[in-house]
């Protein structure tokens, strides 16, 4: 690798080509500025000229003035590392490769964007099949500036030419480099086998297996960037949702997307899948197991079911001192038509209303008309008396009451009696362990349950939300509003010369149009029933049958990229196959893409958390390491694990020499563990979620998921291991880049030592 202080045996030519490619990427960024204050200038003409005007024209300025944003964002979004890669073709062509398309005023291409058809050889290229590449030049830049080159030579030709510059390799390189507790974006460094999953076709669900190391998350933001690249006139306004597993993982890469260019994906944890909820609460594994299991969408249903009640006996109503009768047949016939229309819980509710309002009407009109013989008065006013009735309005709320999902959820867990009714199937004890205090925080493991109830019950407001002459009213106010805001402008638009231009009807439509102009992103974020044309879906292995449902509901297209291994799952709920998990939702329309080679792991730490899954009877993925590391696993058996780990932590930062440093345990440890080395590190140690700024961090298995640590310190890890699972352990061995060090003051789980 050619650095930026090149030393004393770097060759007068090698000097050049980084001298080159300074210059060529100062060309880039000067391009790039260029851009940027072109569309600056544009927008800052657009604002100036969107207070008068036709409302026509007022269109055509908002829609230029968002073509404007949205292009300054994504010029703004790629400023770090613009440019990472050149090819060398065959033909003589010199193609740089950066985060977006760049040319000059004249159309002449100065860099090509990755995912363009152009830049696929960058990826798929290699010595036994070179595409007409003849070296693949990588580009590290610091800031604004190249500080090294490396070259990757593909023809044999060139090996013995002295232009040709060789290295340790980029991927090494980047590998080997310390971690900062974000994910470096490695566009530039997408291999073959990755490069041929995330250009796979749309359609479709496309599984992602992949043991450690294999650079599962790179493939999974990639795949999404380039989606939303190829197929852009779909993706554009349906969106992409991305599911990663915690607040720490979408920490880690909620910077990777946007520098290749996009903004448009909506990221999220499954606590965040419904608008209103944020789940912040926790959950016993346990109970989260319960909460997952398919049969819980049989259990929201039978509960919407057992909100629409016969009576056990006649009700007497009074309407107006009428006493009139609603029998349980009555209300059987009008539940058995209300649910033929197969609309959700609270919109066939409006369906048993009206009938049983039109037959309480009618009885009641027989009575009045029997009290008065001969009398042919209108009685229509009978139908609001019995509408308005107290006695009515109970009846018929007793019998189907119109229910709100977290009322659903919450008063099924609350009350004893409900959950029994619901969930006959399950034992007398884990209906108990589902019991829930109101009012409490909502979990994760809660989100599919509401969702399943919000899809059942529909619109607490089944009218949708206003009739015709609400709104109505709410246009009037709308347009008084704006003809009280016209008048305190009108001396103005008089001066411009526009009197009469702009009224009150205008200014309201353009008000509600300025209110809708939301991304599909943000739109989607807002609405349950959002239609998304793709998801991605991380760590997913770990998710619930009823998580699986959620997010089937969410892309009824199912086109899904699913990334995850199967070894690593540690949800009790999680699934034990690919096929177990996907069959109820995907059926046989899904197709199994498997990554092959550990990026991340030296060979040393793979191997000893393999042999620990096999032991265990764990059938793992064995991706090949592609380096070896400096130090084989470290075992420390110790009596003390607190100070051991004290003890230990010198030498530990010693090595890894900067970088970070995690130390992996059970949940009921890390907050101990965090107070003993906070007292003697300070500020360097962070504490779970969140705490990846620190160069120290205390983390369970489950925060642990997806993250990668230059050196991890595993206490105790026979406690990650439980009921036949090897995921937790599994997936602390496999967080290292460089060092592994186990801290055991009881058996070690079998395998690790060789």
């Amino acid at each position: 690798m050619l650095e930026a202080e090149p030393t004393h045996h770097h060759t007068g030519k090698a000097r050049e080509e980084l001298a080159h490619e300074r210059e060529y990427v100062a060309g880039l960024y000067a391009r790039l500025d260029e851009l940027r204050e072109e569309k600056l200038e544009q927008l800052g003409e657009v604002r100036r000229n969107t207070a008068v005007g036709s409302h026509q024209n007022r269109s055509e300025r908002d829609a230029f003035a968002s073509l404007y944003e949205d292009r300054l964002a994504q010029l703004n979004a790629v400023d770090d590392r613009l440019v990472f890669g050149r090819l060398d073709l065959d033909s003589g062509e010199q193609r740089y490769i950066g985060r977006i398309g760049l040319s000059t005023e004249d159309l002449k291409q100065l860099m090509v964007d990755w995912r363009a058809p152009e830049a696929g050889t960058f990826y798929q290229a290699t010595a036994f099949e070179r595409q007409g590449v003849r070296r693949r030049r990588h580009l590290i830049l610091q800031n604004r500036q190249v500080k090294a080159i490396e070259d990757d030579v593909l023809d044999p030709q060139m090996l013995s030419d002295s232009e040709a510059l060789q290295g340790e390799g980029a991927l090494l390189a980047a590998l080997n480099s310390k971690r900062t507790g974000r994910m470096s974006d490695i566009v530039g460094t997408i291999q073959a086998e990755q490069d041929r999953v995330i250009r796979s076709p749309l359609a479709g669900a496309l599984v992602v297996q992949g043991g450690p190391g294999t650079g599962k998350t790179a493939v999974a933001l990639h795949r999404a960037a380039y989606l939303l690249y190829t197929h852009r006139d779909r993706l554009k306004s349906a969106g992409v949702l991305l599911v990663g597993p915690s607040s720490s993982f979408m920490t880690y890469i909620e910077r990777v997307l946007p520098s290749l260019g996009e903004t448009g994906v909506v990221m999220a944890n499954l606590g965040r899948l419904m608008p209103g909820i944020n789940a912040v609460g926790t959950e016993a594994p346990e109970i989260a197991e319960i909460k997952g299991r398919a049969l819980m969408a049989t259990v929201i249903g039978r509960a919407v079911g057992n909100r629409q009640r016969i009576p056990a006996e006649d009700r007497v109503l009074d309407v107006e001192g009428q006493k009139i009768v609603l029998t349980p047949k009555q209300v059987r016939r009008a539940r058995d038509k209300a649910r033929a229309t197969g609309k959700p819980h609270n919109e066939a509710r409006l369906t048993f209303v009206k009938i049983l309002l039109r037959e309480l009407t009618e009885q009641l009109t027989e009575i009045v008309e029997g009290k008065s013989i001969g009398n042919s008065a209108d009685r229509s006013y009978l139908a609001e008396d019995v509408r308005a009735s107290r006695d009515v309005r109970i009846a018929l709320n007793l019998a189907w009451m119109p229910m709100s999902p977290e009322k659903l959820v919450t008063e099924l867990f609350a009350k004893p009696a409900l959950l029994e009714a619901a969930a006959p199937e399950l034992g007398a004890a884990e209906r108990e362990a589902l019991y829930r205090e109101p009012g409490r925080p909502w979990t994760e493991a809660d989100v599919p349950l509401l969702d399943e109830a919000a899809e059942l019950l529909g619109e607490l407001d089944a009218s949708g939300g206003r009739d015709a002459a609400a709104r109505e009213a709410e246009r009037k106010r709308d347009i008084a509003n704006a003809e009280r805001t016209l008048e305190n402008v009108q001396q103005s638009l008089e001066d411009v010369g526009v009197d009469g231009v702009l009224s009150a009807e205008d200014l309201a439509e353009h008000n509600a149009v300025q209110a809708e102009q939301f991304t599909a992103a943000e739109r989607a974020v807002l609405d349950r029933n959002w239609a998304f044309g793709h998801v991605v879906v991380d760590e997913a292995q770990e998710l619930s049958a009823m998580q699986w449902r959620l997010l089937v509901r969410r892309c009824p297209m199912k086109s899904f990229t699913i990334v995850g291994d199967i070894a690593q799952t540690s949800a009790a709920a999680g699934a034990s196959s690919w096929q177990q998990a996907l069959s109820p939702h995907f059926g046989d329309r899904w197709q199994l893409e498997e990554l092959t080679v550990n990026y991340r792991t030296p060979a040393q730490i793979a191997e000893a958390a393999a042999r620990m899954a096999n032991a265990a009877g764990q059938v793992v993925s064995a991706p090949k390491a592609v380096r070896d590391g400096v130090w084989p696993p470290i075992i420390d058996r110790v009596a003390d694990l607190q100070q051991a780990l004290l003890t230990a932590m010198p030498e530990e930062l010693a090595a890894v020499d900067g970088g970070l440093l995690a130390v992996i345990a059970a949940p009921h440890r890390v907050a101990g563990l965090a107070k003993a080395l906070r007292a003697e590190f300070g500020k360097r140690v962070g504490h779970g979620a969140g705490s990846l700024e620190q160069d120290i961090v205390v983390i369970d298995p489950h925060e642990a998921k997806g993250l990668e640590f230059d050196g991890v310190v595993i206490v105790e890890p026979a406690e990650l291991v439980s009921a036949g699972r090897v995921g937790d352990l599994y997936v602390a061995m496999t967080r290292p880049t460089q060092r592994l060090r186990l801290l055991s003051s009881t058996a070690l789980p079998a395998g690790i030592e060789s």
